[in-house]
């Protein structure tokens, strides 16, 4: 028996990474699963491959940048099953590594878009279908970022620290809806969108990353994806307005200034 049968969970960003790795726990848990990408081809073989396996997975093209598709991918959970259990807004970009004075208006609205207006837009047509149903569990993907400072990720982290205080503002104005909100805060994690920072900026940012982890290694989505099962099932009935860290320490450790030459 699954954490999370009988339950109906929709996800952004599934395609690879911790979007992946959520979608692919929770399937395994027992959810009935909606995810989006905007990877079609990927996001088709993945959900493709859980049907291999018995699952119930449907995969909706979806850019969190645009409202229609948003809408489109949960309304369509709805439509189909009649109740929506679990929300996990996951999608996000990294534009980063330089100062902000640097960023252009294009990067910063693209950034927003995508990090943090998707958030709000999931919320905007999950929170109908829950607090109708008197229950549902909002999971969003804040990070270390949103917590501790590192030269070049201004706008990055100004998304995410939004988000933390979004999801605690959520949790105090929908729990008399038995609606939990609540977020997670990954350290540096193994994933496509850090394995192209790296390239963009040199192989010496792994090393330094490394080092800002105090248990001495960056996470696996796994990892992440553990965490957020948690928070979707019926264990953390009484757990909203939290931020979950899982950061390997990061945020509780003395900050390390990695050096980017």
């Amino acid at each position: 028996m699954g954490r999370l049968d009988g339950k109906v969970a929709v996800i952004t960003g599934a395609a690879d990474g911790i979007g992946h790795a959520i979608a692919e726990g929770m399937a395994r848990e027992g959810a009935r699963l909606f995810i989006g990408d905007i990877n079609d081809a990927k996001g088709e073989a993945f959900a493709e491959a859980l049907r291999g396996e018995g699952h119930e997975v449907t995969y909706i093209h979806c850019d969190v940048a645009e409202e229609a598709d948003i809408a489109n991918l949960i309304n369509t959970a709805i439509a189909d099953t009649d109740r929506l259990d679990v929300l996990v807004n996951n999608a996000a970009i990294a534009i980063g590594g330089f100062p902000i004075h640097e960023m252009t208006n294009e990067q910063w609205h693209r950034l927003m878009a995508v990090n943090l207006t998707s958030v709000f837009r999931g919320c905007k047509y999950a929170l109908p279908q829950m607090i109708k149903q008197k229950s549902g569990s909002i999971i969003n993907m804040a990070s270390a970022q949103g917590h501790i400072g590192l030269d070049g990720w201004t706008a990055y982290a100004g998304a995410k620290g939004a988000i933390l205080s979004m999801t605690r503002q959520m949790a105090v104005e929908f729990g008399p809806d038995n609606v939990r909100v609540n977020s997670i805060s990954p350290g540096t994690i193994s994933t496509p969108m850090n394995e192209k920072v790296v390239e963009e900026l040199g192989d010496h940012l792994t090393r330094a990353w490394v080092k800002m982890h105090p248990i001495g290694r960056i996470g696996l989505p796994q990892e992440v994806a553990e965490a957020a099962i948690y928070l979707a099932s019926d264990a953390a009935g009484f757990t909203t307005g939290i931020d979950l860290k899982v950061d390997g320490g990061l945020t509780g450790a003395p900050r390390y200034v990695p050096d980017l030459v």
